[in-house]
Formats: C-alpha cells, sequence, structure tokens
C-alpha cells in the first residue's frame, strides 16, 4: 500500500517512469523487431485515441469517423512524397496541417448537430473520403494506391525511428490534451459535455469551442498518419481510410477512460495488444473483429466510466475524504466584495452612453408551445441601478420569460434590447459577453468539474487570450477563490460540484454568474432550497452588488424578501403584465391578489396568503 500512496502523492512519477521505459527499450533492444511494431502500433493507436478525447472526451461528441485524419495524413506524406520526392517524415507537420483544416470545414458543419446525428456523420464523412481517394485518380492514383520509397537507414534498426517518432507523438499529443484540460477552453468543453445550454448561458461560445476542438483533435493523428505511411511503404483507400480502425480507437478510449487524461493512452495498449494477441492466437483478423465486438459490448455493460476511473473511484472509496456543510458563519459575515471594472468591446461607432435607456427591455414578446401560449404579448422595462422583481403565481410564464431574454428560447415575436442593442437574434453566449447573467431555477452547475474549475468556465469576453487563459492559477483563478470567499464557499473549492447539497450550489451558482461581469442578474428563486439563515445574507450580496452597479431581476416565491428588497415590483399572470409598481402599491392591487388567491379571495378563501402580500 505504500507504492500507491507514492503515487497518489505524486501522480506525475508513474508516466514519467512509463515514458523512460518505453524510450529505454529500443536502446537495450534496438534488434527485436517485431516487440518494437507491436509498441509502435499502440503508439499510433494512443495518438489518436487521445486526440478523440479531446472532441468526444472533453466536449462529449462521439465521433466514429476519426481514423479519416489519420488517413488525411497518409495521403498528404505519400502525395507530397511522390509528386515532389519530400521526406515523409518532413511532411508529417503538413499532413497535420491537413487532417486540422479538414476538421475546420468539415466541423462548421457537423458540429450543427448532435447526438446520434452527430456519430452517422462522422461516419458518412469518413466513407465519403475513402470514396473520393478511389475516384481521384489523377492525385491518390485510385484504388492502385501509392507506393513511397523506402526509408534510407539500416535494415537492421528499420523500426526504432518509426517507434521514436510515434512514442514523441503520443507523448506530445498527451501534453497537448493536458494543456487543453488546464486552459478555460478546456472547462469550457467540460462544461458543453456537461450541459451545453448553461455552457452557453454562461459565455462559452459552443460553435467556436467545438470547431477548435475538433480541429485540435485532428491534428496529432493527421501528423502520426504522414509517419504511418512511411512506416507502411504502401497506400491505398480502403485500408487507408478504415471504419475498423475509427472503432479501435473509440474502443481504445471507452476501455481506459473517456474524458481522462491517461485513459486513451491505457485503453489503446490494453486494446492494441489484445488485438495482436487475438491475430496470433486467435485465427487471424476475422477474431479481431470478434474481439473488437465482444469488449464494446463488455465495456458498455460493465465499465462504462473505463479502466482508470474504476481505479480512482476505489481509491478514493479506501481515503475518503469528508464533505463538510456550507460555513454558514463564514458566509453570514463575509465582507463586501468589491467588483473589477467590466472590460467593454470597442464599439464600431464611439458615441455618448445613453443613461436614460432602461438596462432590460421587453416589447410585445409571445412563445407559443403548440396551443399554449406560455408569454403573451409581454412588456416589461429594468431600470439600470434596480432590482426589479418578478413575482406571479406558478406557471405564470416567468421562467419562459427569462429562457427569452438569456436566449435559451427563441420568441415567436417581439423583441428585447439590453443595454440599448437589439439581442432577441443573438446566441446566448453573445448576450453573456454584453453582460447579462442568470441563474436557474433548479442549480445547473457542472456536476463532475470541481467547484474551482465551475468558477472559471464562465467567459466574460470572446477574445482568444481569455479562452486559451490558465485555469487552475494566475489571475483568474485567484479572482474565483475570492468570489468563492465571499459567498462563503472557499473551503470547496477542489470538491465536486455534485457533491454539494442543493443550497451550497445556489451559492456555487450566484459566485458562478458574478465571474462574467455582469451588468444584469438574472436570479431565478435565488432563496429556494438554502438555509434560512443565508437568505438575509443573500438580500445583503445583492444589495453590496447593486450598489456597485449590477442590476437585477429577482424571480422569488419568498414574498417578504421580495417586497424588502426589490422596487420596482413587476407582477406576471397568464403570460403578460398584470402590475407593476412600487411593492407598497402592489401589494395592495386587487389584480394582484386575484392572480395569486382567485376570484374568491375577497371572500376569505386564503387570508393567510393575502395577509403575506399585505
Amino acid at each position: 500500500m505504500s507504492v500507491f500512496s507514492a503515487f497518489a502523492r505524486r501522480p506525475w512519477l508513474l508516466p514519467v517512469l512509463f515514458g523512460a521505459g518505453l524510450a529505454l527499450y529500443p536502446v537495450i533492444r534496438p534488434y527485436d523487431i517485431y516487440p518494437q511494431t507491436v509498441l509502435l502500433l499502440a503508439f499510433l493507436l494512443a495518438i489518436q485515441a487521445v486526440g478523440w478525447n479531446i472532441i468526444s472526451g472533453y466536449a462529449g461528441y462521439v465521433s466514429l469517423g476519426h481514423s479519416v485524419f489519420v488517413g488525411l495524413g497518409s495521403y498528404t506524406a505519400g502525395v507530397l512524397s511522390v509528386r515532389i520526392g519530400l521526406n515523409p517524415l518532413l511532411a508529417a507537420p503538413l499532413g497535420g496541417i491537413v487532417a486540422v483544416v479538414a476538421a475546420v470545414l468539415a466541423g462548421a458543419v457537423v458540429l450543427r448537430t448532435r447526438g446520434h446525428a452527430f456519430v452517422i456523420i462522422t461516419i458518412a464523412l469518413l466513407l465519403a473520403t475513402q470514396v473520393i481517394a478511389v475516384n481521384w485518380d489523377a492525385l491518390t492514383n485510385g484504388s492502385d494506391g501509392i507506393t513511397l520509397p523506402l526509408p534510407p537507414w539500416s535494415r537492421d534498426i528499420q523500426n526504432v525511428p518509426f517507434y521514436v517518432a510515434f512514442l514523441v507523438l503520443m507523448l506530445a499529443g498527451v501534453a497537448f490534451s493536458a494543456w487543453i484540460r488546464r486552459t478555460r477552453f478546456g472547462t469550457g468543453l467540460v462544461a458543453i459535455r456537461e450541459d451545453e445550454g448553461k455552457a452557453a448561458s454562461i459565455g462559452v461560445d459552443t460553435t467556436r469551442f467545438k470547431i477548435t476542438a475538433y480541429a485540435a483533435s485532428a491534428f496529432f493523428p493527421g501528423m502520426a498518419g504522414a509517419v504511418y505511411a512511411y512506416f507502411l511503404t504502401f497506400l491505398n483507400p480502403v485500408g487507408a481510410f478504415n471504419v475498423l480502425g475509427s472503432v479501435m480507437i473509440v474502443l481504445a478510449a471507452l476501455v481506459g477512460g473517456r474524458g481522462t487524461l491517461w485513459g486513451p493512452v491505457i485503453g489503446a495498449f490494453v486494446v492494441s495488444i489484445s488485438a495482436e494477441l487475438a491475430t496470433v492466437y486467435g485465427g487471424g483478423a476475422q477474431s479481431r473483429v470478434l474481439l473488437f465486438g465482444g469488449a464494446l459490448v463488455v465495456v458498455v455493460l460493465f465499465l462504462p466510466a473505463g479502466l482508470l476511473p474504476v481505479v480512482q473511484a476505489w481509491w478514493r472509496r479506501r481515503h475518503p475524504v469528508a464533505i463538510e456543510y456550507t460555513d454558514q458563519g463564514g458566509a453570514l459575515s463575509a465582507g463586501r466584495y468589491e467588483l473589477r471594472p467590466r472590460v467593454e468591446p470597442v464599439p464600431v461607432e464611439p458615441g455618448p452612453v445613453q443613461h436614460d435607456v432602461p438596462l432590460l427591455e421587453v416589447r410585445g414578446v409571445t412563445k407559443r408551445f403548440g396551443g399554449l401560449v406560455a408569454v403573451d404579448n409581454a412588456d416589461l422595462t429594468v431600470p439600470r441601478g434596480s432590482i426589479t422583481a418578478l413575482i406571479g403565481p406558478n406557471g405564470s410564464g416567468k421562467t419562459t420569460l427569462f429562457n427569452l431574454v438569456t436566449g435559451t428560447m427563441r420568441a415567436d415575436a417581439g423583441e428585447v434590447r439590453f443595454d440599448g442593442t437589439r439581442i432577441d437574434r443573438l446566441p446566448p453566449w453573445q448576450r453573456g459577453h454584453l453582460g447579462l447573467g442568470r441563474t436557474f431555477q433548479l442549480t445547473r452547475l457542472f456536476r463532475s468539474m470541481t467547484v474551482l474549475e465551475n468558477m472559471v468556465a464562465p467567459m466574460p469576453d470572446g477574445r482568444w487570450r481569455t479562452m486559451v487563459a490558465d485555469a487552475r492559477d494566475g489571475r483568474e483563478a485567484e479572482r474565483a477563490r475570492e468570489l468563492l470567499a465571499f459567498v462563503g464557499m472557499a473551503r470547496f473549492a477542489d470538491t465536486p460540484a455534485g457533491a454539494l447539497s442543493y443550497g451550497q450550489q445556489k451559492l456555487v451558482e450566484l459566485a458562478q454568474v458574478l465571474m462574467t461581469e455582469p451588468k444584469l442578474v438574472l436570479l431565478d428563486e435565488p432563496a429556494g432550497g438554502v438555509n434560512p439563515s443565508l437568505v438575509a445574507r443573500l438580500s445583503q450580496i445583492v444589495r453590496d452588488l447593486n450598489a456597485q452597479g449590477v442590476g437585477f431581476l429577482v424571480v422569488e416565491h419568498n414574498i417578504p424578501m421580495v417586497l424588502e428588497l426589490c422596487d420596482p415590483v413587476v407582477v406576471f399572470s397568464r403570460g403578460s403584465v398584470i402590475a407593476h409598481g412600487p411593492p407598497d402599491i402592489v401589494r395592495n392591487d386587487p389584480v394582484v391578489l386575484d392572480a395569486y388567491l382567485g376570484e374568491d379571495w375577497s371572500d376569505g378563501a386564503s387570508p393567510a396568503v393575502a395577509e403575506v402580500l399585505k
């Protein structure tokens, strides 16, 4: 157990020893051609699985045609070698670039789909590329294939240069994947996998993130394809664009642990060596197909998380970490948090700020679900610097209106303006970049990510440098910890968000929204599920932030809290506004009492509720 403890304390130690052993093997045994071949094919599969893991493990978009990038890299090296005499090893970076360009062009189309449609399209892309390679005789030599020149080095060490090249590419691919996971780009990809709608609402440009991830996942497989073409010295379309190759990639990542850093590498070695054993001892290529099919069934049924997550779960059970309750004393006594100034994008035509323009204007907005009218020609105004309440009975359309304002849903009619700009035609992340934030009625944190990762996932702007900023250290992580301390959740920074209580998640979600540097925050039942002793602190947080220029639109069923905190108050019923004004006027409005209590309220049907409103 002491050995396991040593590796647990130094998680980098095992990969370093593993890599050193692989690097030393051809030095110690330079003439063992067959073992080197088995290992370099495992490296090749690992390179592909690590790349696949970026788009399918981190972002959650499963591709079953990812071997197309190896084929493109192979043909790039083959064509350049035959046409201009370029050494295929020197053509490897070009193979990666061609794969990236193809991924960007294809991703701009296929990543508009989700689920099964995306999976099917990726298979179709692989098969279509194979057909193109067969029929483009002038470039690819068609089904006759391309014969590359033999390597110039001695046959005695013929595999050693390829072994080293594939090992270097594998380690570089893992390092690249690890860097991505540490950036806000990486946390954004995991956020997309966990909850794409929520990710968009906190400023993650999901389209850009997915296309970039698809391109990043193609580069190292494209380079490896060029080296593999030189290793084989012969290419044909059927071999280069093989569906079984894509199945092996997926199987390797699933066996080792999809979404983890080292899982795809572990899975690649298991799958590659098992396939070789099946070929040698099990009757040839047909046994490999049977092995892959059976392994997929076993993994899906019994190891859905993969080997590495299973081992990590076993270790956590043996060494449990206690989850503490919210530091309510800290939350209640935390001081005032100073917001940093918002960095505004430079306007195309600079002009004076119109202070008389409301912060949010909703005009004639309508949303229908079949025959149900959820929002009916609604008008709503949120003045600058206000804490506006939006109250109404359950089912009145309040949350639907929030969805229309933030872009989660598209309105059937009407328009929404934010800070003088019409936003109802903008995607959710652009609305977030303008300073529109939102919490949800049922918390939607990214449960598999730590609390700190949840905090750094929001994107306050669309700049590339923000996207590739370090998510675990540096200024943004420090600011995230300050905000967690502000809401009394600092000690939970490294805790998985899914392990928190509902009230704790509410506090983290509020802090998460503040990371976007909002001008207006839409709070959907902020006190729901929160310990009653923290409700007063929540109100004070809202007041402090409002004093610093942040506006609020609050949906809340805690009427005493609303009437004490908010001004003005907007009452929503049956999809439209029925009352609007200061709390003292709204609470005595007979129309409001009718909406909450029904037409018989004046006969004493619900005196307790009437007393709350009054």
